[in-house]
């Protein structure tokens, strides 16, 4: 059997039964708060993992990409929410995914686009279902649960597309926030999506779905009444980021970067990885955080483990990840050619640069190789 030993790097590994632990933990939270968990594939886009992810009593899941929605439609996920708004130019692309997946919907904010969902269900017969996206608070898409244009997207669909319901999600959350905080963010998430559907009620709409989440939001959320989801993904894998506001622990990370030590230089204190800007990616969503910044990632041995001294990766390169401020001990400890795991500022980021997966038991064992989707199309 192969294992990590054994492994080109830089490669992505994944932990499943840290994975499966996560996945399980917020579908308990989820029944316990009586909402159905729609997991986010956005981050490990891979059908080993929805398997694990999908919350049986509900069934469905979120994607990103039109790439995702039929990668996963081809697998036979039937209940797929596409939670990005999309042009009209792309709903013939949305025909065909839903030739295989018959509950497959997406997101509108626009009187203009559900008029052209409206036009294209008629003229070509296919029944589009979409959700009224609402903007909570972090105003990168979607409507305002009091703007007089949320009851005039709905009337504009007319009876040949299905309001699934309305979604939202609070980009806001994703700050340096203490858990309560996040709590509060949480209910203004929850107010702002409960609202809309209320006021579309009010109107004569049917609002079955009421779709909200993030992993912060999930997390720490006190109350889920009127909602019938939540939608979360980067849980599933985690990151430092979500570490370091509490929504998971450091040892319920399941997504790792395994690297190669390259490099020393004695005098300036430095160790470099094979495992650089692209393989981490540049994003640095702990910079600002005092006392829990991860830099690029942080080191743990080639099991996962910490080490005794802070090591992270402080510098990037296209394909060399630099570690300062090293110790004598740590040069002993981490020769040319030792193998290390990097732990991930942002686990969504770091993972879109790789086609697979090297899944572990725990060990270092090399158990399965799964195969992700990428691209947008």
């Amino acid at each position: 059997m192969d294992t990590l030993e054994d492994a080109a790097t830089p490669a992505l590994v994944l932990d499943r039964g840290r994975l499966t632990v996560n996945a399980q933990r917020l579908i308990a939270r989820a029944r316990k708060a009586g909402v159905g968990l729609r997991p986010h594939l956005k981050t490990l886009k891979s059908i080993d993992a929805a398997r694990i992810a999908i919350d049986p009593q509900h069934g469905g899941i979120a994607a990103a990409t039109l790439n995702e929605a039929a990668y996963f439609a081809s697998h036979g996920i039937q209940d797929i929410q596409l939670a990005v708004c999309l042009p009209p130019g792309k709903f013939p692309r949305v025909a065909q995914i839903l030739r295989q997946a018959e509950r497959f919907s997406f997101f509108i904010d626009s009187t203009e686009t559900a008029v052209a969902a409206a036009t294209f269900a008629r003229t070509h017969g296919v029944p589009l279902r979409v959700w009224i996206e609402i903007d909570s608070g972090g105003h990168r898409t979607g409507v305002a649960p009091d703007d007089p244009e949320l009851l005039a997207i709905a009337r504009a669909l007319g009876s040949g597309v299905r309001l699934e319901g309305v979604a939202t999600h609070a980009g806001q959350s994703y700050a340096d926030l203490t858990p309560q905080a996040i709590a509060e963010v949480a209910e203004q998430e929850r107010l702002a999506v409960v609202t809309a559907a209320q006021r579309l009620r009010a109107a004569g709409f049917d609002v079955e779905g009421v779709s909200a989440g993030s992993t912060p939001t999930t997390t720490h959320a006190r109350s889920a009444v009127g909602l019938t989801e939540w939608r979360a993904g980067v849980y599933l894998a985690g990151d430092l980021f979500q570490a370091a506001i509490q929504a998971l622990a450091m040892n319920d990370i399941a997504l790792s970067v395994l690297s190669t030590v390259i490099s020393h230089h004695r005098a300036r204190r430095q160790i470099v990885v094979d495992a650089g800007g692209l393989a981490l990616s540049k994003d640095r969503s702990t910079a600002t955080m005092a006392g829990r910044d991860g830099g690029y990632g942080l080191l743990t041995d080639i099991d996962g483990r910490p080490f005794d001294t802070s090591l992270h990766i402080s510098e990037v390169h296209q394909e060399h990840g630099v570690v300062h401020e090293v110790d004598e001990g740590s040069f002993e400890k981490l020769p040319i050619g030792a193998r290390v795991r990097v732990l991930p500022n942002h686990a969504c980021m770091t993972a879109a640069m790789y086609d697979e997966y090297l899944v572990t038991d725990g060990g270092r064992a090399i158990a399965a190789r799964w195969k992700r989707t990428n691209g947008w199309a």
